[in-house]
């Protein structure tokens, strides 16, 4: 095998420090990221009628009506609101994650 000129060894030295950056920033930051938004979008996708969630902006409520882009929850006795399926935090019967 040749030897490797100083040029070369010297600018894998240079770089190195760059490639270990990015590894770092990949499992801190991309990959928890990708995990929340996939388990998110699962969540959203599972909605169904009869489950207790909270929204984004700390209402409870329950489930009565879904369609692709609203939920329509009952706050109340009387009292359904149309909300935004993006606005759904968390769904009350599973355990936070």
């Amino acid at each position: 095998m040749p030897a490797l000129s100083p040029e070369i060894m010297q600018a894998i030295q240079a770089s190195w420090p760059i490639v270990l950056m990015g590894v770092i920033f990949y499992f801190l930051l991309y990959r928890p990221q990708k995990k929340e938004q996939q388990r998110r979008q699962e969540l959203l996708n599972n909605l169904k009628k009869g489950e207790r969630v909270v929204t984004i902006g700390g209402l409870y409520g329950t489930i009565v009506a879904l369609n692709e882009k609203t939920v329509t929850l009952k706050i109340a006795d009387k009292v359904e609101v149309d909300i935004s399926r993006t606005a759904v935090s968390h769904n009350q019967n599973q355990p936070k994650a």
